[in-house]
């Protein structure tokens, strides 16, 4: 089913519920929305942006964090100032402990969530989603650019906002180990 057909059907309050049907329904994209009720409607990744993910993945689980705490494209509930509830999904989590087998995890035991900026998603990444995880009290939000040095962007919590920890090329973090960077 196309976005088009989807949108015919919408709900005027689109739940996290609504989103997981969308997402059945339209493997061609991914939906998100924000806990005050905007929708995000994405393709999915491409290739650049899914190995970037894979050698996070990988260098995560290389340096110790188990395979049951990092996961990559899973849905987080992002709770709002108002009661309302948001569904974002980051390209990577690592979580503190193992998470139960849901579509919309809490962000409770969130480490680190990592966003691969994609043409496009710039503001969302580095503005929303940037505000969206201080409030939630993600402790620790990473953007990598897709500029040719892969710049990663490391935020971490100050208060109720983020502050940035540091900035250097993807080939940097990797060759240093998750302890480093606070994710052990």
């Amino acid at each position: 089913m196309s976005a088009e057909a989807v949108g015919r059907y919408m709900p005027s309050v689109v739940t996290l519920d609504d989103l997981t049907a969308m997402m059945s329904a339209d493997a061609h994209h991914r939906y998100e929305i924000s806990p005050e009720g905007v929708l995000s409607i994405m393709p999915p990744p491409g290739y650049a942006h899914a190995i970037i993910a894979t050698r996070l993945m990988v260098w995560l689980a290389q340096g110790g964090i188990p395979a049951d705490r990092i996961a990559q494209a899973v849905g987080l509930r992002i709770p709002g100032r108002h009661g309302g509830v948001g569904g974002r999904i980051p390209d990577l989590v690592v979580w503190s402990k193992a998470q139960s087998d849901a579509v919309w995890l809490p962000v409770t035991d969130v480490l680190l969530a990592v966003e691969i900026v994609s043409p496009g998603s710039e503001g969302v990444d580095t503005v929303t989603k940037r505000n969206e995880y201080a409030a939630a009290g993600i402790p620790q939000y990473w953007m990598v650019d897709q500029d040719p040095a892969q710049t990663i962007t490391m935020n971490r919590l100050d208060g109720d906002s983020y502050t940035v920890r540091a900035t250097m090329p993807l080939a940097w973090v990797l060759n240093a180990t998750p302890a480093d960077h606070d994710l052990d």
